[in-house]
């Protein structure tokens, strides 16, 4: 899926994603980021199989770029795509806890 396409959905995704995941959703969502991408990771998102997640490794990286790696994965490695588990607002959010250093807290 292009990158403008991955914009485009969560444009699309409209108040539901302007208002962001539940509380409990929020809470799904941080144990993924940690456990799940943290196996690759790292757990500190300091990178591992992976490359680091860190907010200062990922300032040349757009939020599209960061969404289409999240929606899309990437073929060929180790890294899946989480698409079909997350509606595109989720996903902006995991962008946005990344640049707020999630894992970390």
């Amino acid at each position: 899926m292009p990158k403008t396409m991955v914009l485009a959905l969560v444009l699309a995704a409209g108040t539901a994603a302007a208002a962001g995941p539940t509380p409990t959703r929020q809470a799904e969502l941080n144990h993924l980021l940690i456990h799940d991408c943290g196996s690759c990771h790292g757990m500190t998102m300091k990178g591992g199989l992976g490359p680091s997640l860190l907010p200062q490794a990922l300032v040349e990286r757009t939020d599209d770029d960061l969404l289409a790696s999240i929606v899309e994965g990437h073929p060929g490695t180790a890294m899946p795509p989480w698409g079909p588990l997350l509606n595109p607002g989720e996903a902006e959010w995991l962008v946005r806890r990344l640049r707020e250093g999630a894992g970390l807290k």
